[in-house]
C-alpha cells in the first residue's frame, strides 16, 4: 500500500539527470505509478545516494556534468551492487548502446524519449529482477483509493466517481501535499493538447469536493493564484 500521508513505500527508483525539466517530468510520472523516486543532477551525487536511499533501479543519463554516466554505472559493477540501470542517452550511436550494456546497462532509452515507453521500460527491468511490487492501493488519512478494484472511500463509505473524477483524484492523491499547478492538472488529466476551457478544471474539483469532502477534515484545498493541494489541514 503506498501511503501518500508518509514516506512512499513502492519500489525505488534513482533519476540521473543535469537537465531539471526531465528529471522533474521522469520523477512525477514515476510517482504517479506508484514508484518511491529521488533525483541527483550529476554522477557523484548519485553515488552518494547509493547507501542512503538503495535504489531498486537508477535512470541514468550518459552526458552528465562531473563524470559520464557509463563511468558511474562501472563504478557501481567494481562496488558489486546489482541495482539495474536505464540510460538515458541523446546519442544514437550503436557504440554508445554496446557499451551501455557491456558494462551492465540493463537497457536504454534515446533522447527525446517517450515517458509512455519509458515507464515501460522500467517495469520489464523491475519485473525481470522481481522487484516490480509498485501497490495499486493509495492511501491519505481515511482517504483510500485501490486501482485493482477501481474503487474510491472516505471515512469508510464508497465514492462513485466518473473516470474524469478519479483521474484528476488519483494524480492529485499520488502527489499528495503537492501543490499541483492549474496547467499540471490540466496537462495530466485532459492531456497536452488539451483546447477546450480551462474552466472545467474548477468544474471537476467543485465535484470531488462534493464527493469527498463531505466530512471533515477536507482534503482538497486551493492555493491562490497556483492551483490546488491534496493534504489533510495543517495543525
Amino acid at each position: 500500500m503506498v501511503n501518500a500521508a508518509q514516506a512512499d513505500s513502492g519500489p525505488r527508483v534513482l533519476v540521473v539527470d543535469d537537465e531539471e525539466s526531465i528529471t522533474e517530468l521522469v520523477a512525477m510520472a514515476l510517482r504517479y505509478e506508484g514508484f518511491t523516486v529521488s533525483t541527483a543532477a550529476a554522477g557523484y551525487p548519485a553515488l552518494s545516494q547509493l547507501e542512503q536511499f538503495r535504489p531498486d533501479l537508477i535512470v541514468l543519463d550518459v552526458m552528465l556534468p562531473d563524470v559520464d554516466g557509463f563511468s558511474v554505472a562501472e563504478r557501481i559493477r567494481r562496488e558489486r551492487r546489482e541495482v539495474p540501470v536505464l540510460f538515458l542517452t541523446a546519442k544514437d550511436a550503436t557504440e554508445d548502446k554496446v557499451r551501455g550494456l557491456t558494462i551492465g546497462g540493463d537497457d536504454y532509452v534515446t533522447k527525446p524519449f517517450s515517458v509512455a515507453e519509458l515507464i515501460a521500460r522500467v517495469h520489464a527491468i523491475l519485473r525481470r529482477t522481481g522487484k516490480d511490487e509498485a501497490s495499486k492501493k493509495i492511501v491519505l488519512a481515511d482517504l483510500e483509493m485501490d486501482d485493482d478494484a477501481h474503487e474510491v472511500r472516505r471515512a469508510g463509505e464508497l465514492v462513485d466517481l466518473t473516470a474524469t473524477e478519479y483521474r484528476l483524484l488519483r494524480y492529485l492523491l499520488v502527489n499528495a501535499r503537492r501543490v499541483l499547478t492549474r496547467a499540471q492538472l490540466l496537462d495530466h488529466v485532459w492531456s497536452y493538447d488539451f483546447g477546450g476551457d480551462a474552466g472545467v478544471l474548477e468544474t471537476y474539483i467543485s465535484y470531488l469536493r462534493k464527493k469527498i469532502d463531505f466530512v471533515e477534515p477536507h482534503l482538497i484545498h486551493t492555493v491562490r493564484g497556483v492551483g490546488y493541494v491534496l493534504r489533510p489541514p495543517r495543525d
